[in-house]
């Protein structure tokens, strides 16, 4: 499944100027994330695979438009506003073309207009667009930003995640979601956020559902972030062997998307402070990836232990 954007959506994130279209115009709804310059179709070329697109007309087309007769220009501006294609978006805030302001006026079809250059546009548009329209899934668990990194906490019912949470964002570690965790691939990253219906909510067993943002600040949560890190919560048990040097170079990983991203396994027993712990963890993951991997120092430092005995005798 994917969210559905509006031309609204688009309005109302940017604040580009209307220049045609009332209130209504703003409910088309957009189904793709590319947008269209419309060389082909100035010149005559009107070829549907593109009309679902966001239509952005820049400088070389308007000055192309210049050179168009009243009755091509009418052709082509009668094809440019039809019912498939979301609005127009004119760039460097330059006057729409007195035949396209008649055309989208008479059938109520939104055209705007925007300081900034073509290129600049269709990049943010794009970016904007993609994220919308990447598939989504629903996973069980808690999504929090410690020290900027975006770490995923999953485990069994009953293993304290929520109250975990609390901790971390008690000491100063912003919460994205918890219960359930909405993830969409950007490019290469995997970013997660909360349900709107669930957005700053934390639900301790005891207590009941708490609003974060009204308990610790504004800068307590935040709508989305990238995912860095699973992190696991296991069940202590006494039959299993848990690696406790993590000598291993090839980490786990947990696969969203055709996207790796890094899986560590925490044991979790009473007493044990889990926040703590998670701090420790990602602290040590932003270490390696820096080069500095304490596990490859402990093995060094064996190396040359065992080498010097070998010297000696």
């Amino acid at each position: 499944m994917h969210k559905t954007v509006t031309v609204r959506d688009i309005w109302e994130y940017f604040g580009y100027r209307q220049i045609v279209g009332d209130d209504d115009s703003l409910n088309r709804e957009i189904k793709e994330a590319n947008t269209n310059r419309p060389g082909l179709e100035l010149s005559g070329y009107l070829d549907d695979h593109v009309t679902k697109r966001i239509v952005v007309i820049g400088e070389k087309e308007m000055n192309y438009i210049r050179t168009m007769d009243e009755q091509s220009q009418r052709k082509v501006f009668d094809y440019l506003t039809g019912d498939q294609i979301p609005m127009i978006l004119i760039s460097r805030d330059m006057d729409c073309p007195p035949i396209l302001g008649e055309i989208a006026y008479q059938k109520n079809f939104p055209v705007f207009s925007s300081y900034a250059p073509t290129n600049s546009l269709v990049v943010e548009l794009v970016s904007f667009l993609e994220e919308f329209f990447a598939p989504i899934e629903s996973v069980h668990g808690v999504l929090m930003q410690v020290f900027g990194r975006g770490v995923l906490i999953r485990g069994d019912s009953g293993l304290g995640k929520s109250e975990i949470a609390l901790e971390l964002i008690k000491r100063g570690h912003i919460l994205v979601a918890d219960d359930r965790v909405d993830i969409y691939r950007v490019h290469n990253s995997i970013t997660g956020e909360a349900p709107e219906i669930l957005r700053n909510l934390l639900e301790i067993r005891g207590v009941g559902i708490i609003n974060v943002t009204s308990m610790f600040g504004i800068a307590s949560t935040t709508e989305k972030s990238d995912i860095d890190y699973v992190i696991d919560l296991d069940k202590w048990s006494d039959d299993t062997e848990y690696d406790r040097l993590n000598l291993d170079n090839d980490q786990q990983v947990v696969n969203f998307f055709g996207v790796n991203i890094p899986r560590l396994i925490i044991p979790v027993s009473e007493g044990r402070s889990v926040a703590v712990i998670i701090e420790a963890a990602v602290t040590n993951q932003i270490l390696r990836s820096r080069g500095i991997d304490s596990s490859n120092e402990l093995e060094q430092r064996v190396i040359d232990l065992i080498n010097r005995q070998k010297g000696e005798n």
